[in-house]
């Protein structure tokens, strides 16, 4: 299960990644310094059952709660 949850979590970020225009390192540091990859671990059970899509926009959603600007 935990295997899983980083292959989903790994892919999720190559998608935000992809859908903004930076590299998987960026992503990784964006997210990360915004608490999205904390809220994507402690919701995983549901958030993995979303499309990508919908994903993505959740994130970014989060993210400029949290102060992000993307």
């Amino acid at each position: 299960m935990a295997s899983d949850k980083a292959q989903y979590i790994v892919a999720l970020i190559a998608e935000f990644a992809a859908h903004y225009g930076l590299t998987t390192v960026q992503a990784a540091q964006y997210l990360g310094s915004h608490k999205a990859l904390e809220l994507y671990d402690r919701q995983y059970d549901y958030l993995h059952t979303q499309s990508f899509a919908s994903n993505v926009r959740e994130l970014t959603a989060y993210c400029r709660r949290m102060g992000g600007t993307l």
